[in-house]
């Protein structure tokens, strides 16, 4: 692969935010054999318009059926540890109740947080899209976690449906089209190959807008 086109973390976020959608991305890992790198379907942000993108914190939640001695477990400890540009990934609780809601995100970007992904539902729908923290859940559901969930370790791996694995330190990039986990390991070479593919999308796009056909522009450009 060709030098980096980014110094840091942050050049590389705002690199992506400008130029990069998850598709793409997703499309560079299939290729490179990552191909269960998206989260569920049916995590989607709150509005269509929120973009994250940030190292990972993942979170691993738990049901429970009385509110304890300790209620939410160690989520506020969860909470207060998240650092700038990191993504609160939270997962492994049933969908009886919410796992994000607008004080955590006012604390959350009091923090420099960049989002929150919820394997789960979310709640204070109105009081987040006010803050316009990107905030990706299965839905809006009021429901309390506190007699319910608690999270009982952060900054563990964490799994999801099918199999996507994040990592402490992985890159979470979502947009409107979903949430995808890029690897650490492989960052650099997946999105060094993604920027170089939606580089490449624009020229084929000029090309049939231009009037040439899909299967000469596949042929020519080797992208579609």
């Amino acid at each position: 692969m060709s030098t980096r086109l980014w110094a840091d973390d942050a050049a590389l976020f705002t690199l992506a935010k400008d130029e990069l959608f998850t598709a793409v991305v997703g499309d560079v890992m299939d290729k490179m054999g990552l191909r269960r790198q998206f989260l569920p379907a049916a995590i989607q942000p709150l509005d269509r318009s929120m973009v994250t993108i940030g190292r990972a914190m993942p979170v691993l939640e738990a049901d429970c059926f009385e509110e304890g001695a300790k209620p939410f477990g160690v989520m506020l400890e969860a909470l207060d540890d998240l650092k700038t540009n990191e993504v609160y990934v939270c997962a492994g609780a049933s969908y009886r109740y919410a796992l994000w809601g607008e004080l955590m995100s006012i604390r959350a970007m009091k923090l420099g947080a960049v989002g929150a992904v919820m394997d789960g539902y979310s709640r204070d729908t109105r009081g987040i899209l006010d803050l316009k923290f990107p905030t990706f859940s299965r839905g809006a559901y009021a429901q309390d976690q506190g007699p319910r969930g608690k999270v009982i370790d952060f900054r563990v791996p964490i799994e999801m449906e099918g199999g996507v694995r994040i990592e402490v330190g992985d890159i979470i990039f979502g947009d409107l089209d979903g949430v995808c986990v890029i690897p650490r390991k492989a960052e650099d070479d997946v999105f060094t190959a993604a920027i170089e593919k939606a580089r490449g999308e624009k020229t084929v796009r000029k090309a049939i807008e231009e009037g040439m056909g899909a299967a000469e522009a596949f042929r020519t450009f080797g992208i579609m």
